[in-house]
């Protein structure tokens, strides 16, 4: 991962790095984390933290890598400028690579000309040829230079991709591209490689972006005498507009999804079967089912649509199986956040804020509902619109008549003030009412929670209990005398 300042951690790069961390796991392997900090301008701490921050919220732990080590340091390619230096020596001395003295604006001009010219710019090689006097008088005259791969004339380069299928691309197609900048830091294409040499990597999966990069490193690997790993281009994720999820288009820092609530198993299962068929057309896996039912075959070769909706519903698949103790840990922090519990909650707060995510559980998508969910239990006053009291068909005389009728029946309840024992009181007073059962109990649930939608009637206002459940249904009296 680089961390470049182009965005924050999005979700293209967490799946990169998710389907990584699931092979290594699938197979028993070695998830490793080497951080790609060779632009020093744009790499800063904050920008590798969110990496890293990332990676923790979503439990995937690297083997290797930054604050853990391991056998194959540096992971950090800033620490191994030696080691491609070294290479690049091979390299220049076998022939393989060459010394390029073409300045900055000689280029650019080169590239304007084909610009004009309607075609694309490729490299002329205008230094490949060089005599070795030719070479020596530029650095007598101590111009800088680069180091430019010496890409065959002749012939093809290709792999087996993993999900793509082979791809071949003839080396007439390579232009000599840059492997050691002037200022003898390694490019992109050279860097990996030798890290992937030098760290022993197996496997190499990343987005299908990636594809014009692998015939380039893999004559690097060729040239070094060195095997290639085995890669794997994932299709990459597009956002509604089919346009590319990327640093800049349609991107929000995955930890944002943290702080709307979602959890990190969500983001992952999401992740893990957004483009993929599994068995069974299954879609709901926890972690440790998607390591064991993981295999790079169940990914097709199209470009998968990133759909918010679907994941907010796979979200509220994975609350529901949260144990209550569970979801009342995941939420207490957003009910905090909006100031309806202290922090930390009185056991008070706690009981009531724990009996009212116990009816809520099964109805919100993500934790950043809970605190519009339940704010009704926790509040003190209601506020809302004393019309919404008057049931269709019915009138502001008869809403009071079953207020009232209402409050007498609380009043009498047994101090236990159970659903149970609620339900029948009310179903009586339906009758001796001679009222719908909707006109009375939906009067009833905006009294108590301000809302004409909440959970069941007696379970609400069990966990309200009989001083809060009669001081709402009082004041809801009198808003009525106020309106009339």
């Amino acid at each position: 991962m680089a961390p470049g300042p182009t965005g924050p951690f999005h979700i293209g790069r967490t799946r990169t790095a998710l389907l990584n961390w699931l092979f290594a796991r699938h197979h028993g392997g070695t998830f490793v984390l080497r951080i790609e900090d060779t632009d020093q301008k744009r790499s800063r701490p904050e920008h590798l933290q969110s990496i890293l921050d990332s990676l923790r919220w979503l439990n995937l732990t690297w083997d290797e890598g930054p604050d853990v080590g391991g056998p194959y340091p540096p992971y950090f390619q800033m620490g191994r400028l030696s080691t491609y230096q070294e290479c690049a020596e091979s390299l220049l001395r076998a022939g393989n690579a060459y010394t390029c003295y073409c300045t900055s604006a000689e280029l650019d001009a080169l590239r304007e000309e084909a610009r004009r010219e309607h075609r694309a710019f490729r490299y002329p090689r205008t230094c490949r040829y060089l005599s070795d006097e030719q070479r020596a008088a530029r650095e007598a005259m101590g111009l800088s230079h680069v180091v430019r791969l010496a890409v065959p004339d002749e012939g093809a380069t290709g792999f087996d991709d993993l999900v793509l299928g082979p791809i071949q691309v003839d080396n007439s197609e390579i232009d000599d591209f840059v492997i050691v900048k002037s200022d003898g830091i390694p490019t992109y294409n050279f860097a990996v490689v030798v890290d992937d040499v030098t760290m022993e990597i197996s496997h190499v999966i990343r987005g299908q972006d990636h594809v014009p990069n692998t015939p380039r490193q893999i004559l690097v690997y060729n040239f070094l005498g060195k095997k290639t790993p085995a890669f794997a281009h994932v299709p990459l994720v597009v956002g509604m507009d089919r346009g590319k999820i990327s640093a800049r288009h349609g991107a929000e820092a995955v930890v944002a999804y943290g702080d709307d609530g979602f959890l990190p198993e969500s983001i992952i299962n999401y992740l893990a079967t957004l483009g993929a068929s599994y068995p069974e057309e299954r879609e709901i896996f926890s972690p440790e089912e998607l390591v064991e039912a993981f295999d790079l075959s169940h990914f097709g070769k199209a470009s998968p649509v990133w759909n918010e909706e679907k994941l907010e519903w796979m979200n509220g698949v994975h609350i529901r199986s949260l144990s209550l103790d569970e979801f009342v840990e995941r939420s207490l922090p957003f009910l905090q956040l909006r100031g309806l519990i202290s922090s930390p909650p009185t056991d008070e707060e706690l009981l009531r804020a724990r009996r009212a995510l116990a009816l809520e559980q099964t109805r919100v998508r993500t934790l950043g509902d809970t605190p519009s969910a339940v704010e009704f239990f926790l509040q003190e006053k209601l506020a809302y619109d004393p019309a919404t009291l008057v049931q269709k068909k019915s009138s502001p005389e008869e809403a009071s008549l079953i207020l009232a009728a209402v409050a007498r029946i609380l009043q009498e309840a047994a101090p236990s003030f159970s659903a149970s024992e609620l339900e029948p009181m009310f179903r009586h007073l339906t009758d001796e009412l001679g009222l719908k059962t909707g006109t009375v109990f939906g009067t009833v649930r905006v009294a108590v929670t301000g809302r004409t939608a909440a959970p069941g009637l007696f379970e609400t206002l069990e966990v309200l209990g009989r001083d809060t459940s009669l001081a709402r249904v009082n004041q809801a009296i009198e808003s009525l005398r106020g309106w009339e």
